[in-house]
């Protein structure tokens, strides 16, 4: 609705002023505050989501770096041992792996080379889930084991980098 001015005798008389009530100011105020989370979000949700899952990369893949420390080992040899068809095996095997997974999570904890980081972690992801193919049965007996407990929460890390990827592959290649 406009407001039309109006002319009398002592020159533009403004309409009265609205009086607001405390619930419609509570409303404003709760829209106004809820558009500023938003904004933050759009903002800052992907970039945070990028360093969480750098350093996660960054930190497990460092374990791995040193003999008996990561608790899964005797899982990342039989792994590479089955993708590779025993060419690669034993304290190979672990560095290779974490020499990956470290280089992703610092790529991505520091925001450069993110699509060949990215590229990097799909590969990674292969050799991650294919336990639940290779070692069904040594997983599930008969319900899930630890280990296939932990093998199955990097399903969530797939999906927050298919975010980061998201937006990584939104910018133009010279930007990521």
């Amino acid at each position: 609705m406009t407001t039309v001015p109006v002319h009398g005798a002592a020159g533009v008389v403004a309409p009265p002023a609205r009086r607001t009530s405390p619930l419609r100011a509570a409303l404003d105020l709760e829209a106004r505050a809820e558009a500023a989370v938003k904004v933050f979000l759009e903002r800052w949700s992907i970039p945070a989501l990028r360093v969480a899952l750098g350093l996660v990369f960054l930190v497990f893949g460092a374990l791995k770096f040193f003999p008996g420390v990561s608790p899964i080992e005797a899982l990342v040899v039989r792994t590479w041992d089955a993708l590779s068809f025993g060419v690669v095996t034993g304290y190979p095997a672990m560095a290779l792996t974490a020499a990956m997974e470290s280089l992703v999570g610092l790529l991505l904890v520091i925001g450069v080379f993110q699509r060949f980081a990215l590229a990097l972690l799909a590969v990674t992801f292969v050799g991650i889930l294919s336990p639940l193919a290779f070692f069904t049965g040594d997983l599930f007996t008969p319900g899930p084991t630890l280990t296939a407990q932990y093998i199955l929460k990097d399903i969530v890390l797939v999906a927050a980098a298919m975010v980061v990827a998201s937006r990584a592959l939104r910018a133009a290649p010279g930007q990521n």
